[in-house]
């Protein structure tokens, strides 16, 4: 039977970003069939120093944040390097960074540039804050874009405490996606009418139109109807109730769900009362209702109450952690943790593409790379000689680091 070619085969991608939001975009792209050339500074991206780690260079976020790319090792500031990565621009469909502007003209990777060499190119900038805005050319990381975009905020209002962040690198990750989408959604475009163009993807505004859209609230009518945030998210009874022996979120959410529970609890009177069959009246009454879930739950174990919240068709949630999602069941038939033995870490765990799909259109091709495991076979492809490899090589210009024994091919 003839394979199915994965929806972006054949599309390749500069990926010149590091740490996790650019990482994260192109790793999708690399799981849909694009060649993905993971374009690193000499000393490589950050997160390949992350710890624990098994041989230097790999670190444990590199790891997960990198399949299904091909690592080439540059120092774009020596001229003849650079001349060389212009004939991979001149053949590349997609280009994005995670350079400020500034860094990137003083490069000579500027749009303009890269636009002149390949005019169908996809040039994606993805940085802090758009340059048409005051805040252009300002630094970014994570933790000043959950705090700027109303998040750190939100999370100290729904505890009645300081403000604080969410314990995972959401807006690099939210904005990862954004970027993801802005991509493919370029490629379809330049299919159906055949032009490159330049996309800006700033995390600032990306993560306030990720933040808002239920926070808004009072304030999405003019004049404002009341304050920001979502009544339901930011009251501090809104967490995971305790229980006999352990924790467990609780969500009714329908009428038909609320008066299941309220029979659960033996409060036949709330199941029948007519204001709390109002919606709008009942969502009135959302801290006093989470009260009466928090009262009622450690009363039965966190397993009668799944048992029982499962048989009368209510939301639940078992409370996990990360080592307990490996051993997940569900997650465990789904294949979500896939074992390779990979050349220099041994033994890994990576995170499975999570969408299904008949055709395949995700896979994991290739395992994280070593730093320049493929600079020589890279700049091959694009025509450059055997000679010219070799001199930039002995300059220190760009790392070899590939061999028949650092393969990172599936097997």
């Amino acid at each position: 039977m003839t394979a199915i070619a994965q929806p972006l085969s054949g599309i390749r991608v500069l990926d010149m970003t590091t740490l996790a939001m650019g990482p994260l975009a192109t790793q999708i792209l690399g799981d849909y069939g694009a060649d993905v050339i993971k374009v690193e500074p000499i000393a490589g991206d950050p997160f390949r120093a992350t710890l624990p780690t098994v041989s230097r260079g790999m670190g444990h976020t590199f790891l997960q944040l990198n399949r299904n790319k091909r690592s080439l090792a540059i120092d774009l500031k020596v001229p003849a390097a650079r001349a060389a990565f212009g004939q991979l621009i001149a053949r590349a469909d997609v280009f994005v960074s995670n350079v400020r502007p500034a860094g990137m003209a003083g490069l000579g990777l500027d749009y303009a540039a890269v636009q002149a060499v390949n005019p169908g190119i996809i040039y994606c900038a993805a940085y802090g804050f758009s340059e048409q805005g005051p805040y252009a050319g300002r630094p970014a990381a994570d933790d000043t874009i959950q705090a700027m975009s109303g998040l750190v905020n939100l999370n100290g209002r729904a505890t009645q405490g300081t403000p604080q962040f969410a314990a995972s690198v959401v807006a690099d990750k939210a904005v990862g996606l954004t970027l993801a989408n802005a991509i493919m959604a370029a490629l379809i475009q330049r299919m159906r009418g055949g032009q490159g163009q330049f996309l800006e993807v700033p995390m600032f505004e990306s993560m306030v139109a990720f933040v808002l859209p239920e926070h808004l609230a009072g304030n999405g009518y003019v004049p404002a109807r009341g304050p920001s945030g979502y009544g339901r998210i930011v009251t501090p009874m809104r967490r995971p109730f305790a229980t006999a022996d352990g924790y467990l979120c609780v969500l009714p959410y329908t009428l038909a769900q609320w008066r299941a529970f309220f029979r659960l609890i033996g409060r036949e009177d709330l199941a029948v009362d007519p204001e709390l069959a109002d919606p709008v009246k009942r969502n009135a009454r959302t801290p006093e209702l989470y009260g009466m879930i928090a009262a009622a739950m450690p009363a039965r174990t966190t397993k009668a109450w799944a048992a029982d919240l499962l048989a009368a068709d209510i939301l639940f949630g078992e409370v996990l952690g990360p080592e307990e999602l490996l051993e997940d069941p569900h997650l465990e038939v789904m294949g979500m943790f896939p074992e390779f033995d990979h050349p220099s870490e041994g033994r890994i765990r990576l995170i499975a593409p999570p969408v299904q799909s008949s055709l395949r259109a995700a896979q994991v091709r290739l395992l994280p790379p070593l730093l320049g495991q493929h600079s020589r076979e890279v700049l091959e492809s694009v025509g450059l000689a055997a000679g010219d490899i070799a001199a930039l090589i002995a300059a220190g210009a760009i790392i070899d680091a590939g061999d028949a024994s650092s393969d990172t091919r599936p097997r």
